[in-house]
C-alpha cells in the first residue's frame, strides 16, 4: 500500500515536489561567490566577425582610416602599423598588424615580413620605456580554431608581464583587472616609442 501524505497525495508524487521546492530554494541560497559582472564583454563575444574580404567589417582595416586617438594607434610603418588591443590582457598589451587584410603570416610579403619583425621589436621597447614590464608574451593565433577573435587580419600579440600580474579574477571570474586606460596607455607607448 502506497503510503498517503495529509493532502492525500501519493508518496512518490509528495517527493517530487518536495524536491522541485528544494531545487526553487536552492536558487535563492547565497553560493558564497561574489560576482563581478562584465556586461559591455559581450560587445566582443556578440562581435561579428570579419570576413575574408577587407573592409570596415575587419577592426584591423578600419583603425588606420581613423585618427591615432580613435583608431587606438600607437605606430604607423610603411606596410604594417601598431594598436592597443581593445580588450586587452594587460595594460600596453599592443598588436603588430599588416596594412593588407591577409590571415596567415605565411601570405606576408618579404618587405612585411622585415617590418613586421622590427616593428614587434620596437613594440617591446616602447613598453620597456612605458611600464618596464618584468616580461613579455609574443605570438599570434592563425586561424579561429587556433583562438584568433579576428582570423581574417593577421595580428601578432606583445603583451606585457610583471610578476604577480595574475590573480584570481581572470582564473575564477573569467575577467581581468586593468589598472590603465587605454588612451593613457597609447600616449605613454607613443612618447616611449624608439625613434
Amino acid at each position: 500500500m502506497v503510503e498517503q501524505q495529509h493532502s492525500g497525495e501519493p508518496a512518490a508524487q509528495a517527493g517530487e515536489a518536495d524536491a522541485a521546492e528544494a531545487a526553487t530554494d536552492f536558487a535563492r541560497v547565497p553560493d558564497g561567490f561574489q560576482r563581478l559582472w562584465t556586461p559591455h564583454r559581450m560587445a566582443y563575444i556578440r562581435g561579428d566577425r570579419p570576413s575574408e574580404r577587407a573592409g570596415t567589417g575587419c577592426p584591423f582595416c578600419a583603425a588606420p582610416d581613423k585618427s591615432d586617438a580613435e583608431g587606438l594607434v600607437v605606430h604607423r610603418g610603411e606596410t604594417c602599423y601598431v594598436v592597443l588591443n581593445l580588450f586587452p590582457y594587460n595594460p600596453g598589451h599592443l598588436l603588430i598588424c599588416p596594412y593588407r587584410h591577409v590571415p596567415l603570416y605565411t601570405d606576408l610579403t618579404p618587405e612585411e615580413t622585415v617590418e613586421f619583425a622590427q616593428l614587434t621589436q620596437a613594440a617591446m621597447e616602447a613598453l620597456r620605456g612605458a611600464s618596464a614590464p618584468a616580461g613579455f608574451n609574443i605570438g599570434m593565433n592563425q586561424g579561429e580554431v587556433a583562438g584568433a577573435g579576428v582570423a581574417a587580419h593577421l595580428h601578432q600579440h606583445v603583451v606585457p608581464r610583471w610578476g604577480g600580474d595574475m590573480n584570481f579574477l581572470p582564473i575564477i571570474g573569467q575577467t581581468k583587472a586593468v589598472p590603465t586606460l587605454l588612451e593613457d596607455a597609447r600616449q605613454a607607448l607613443v612618447k616611449a616609442w624608439p625613434s
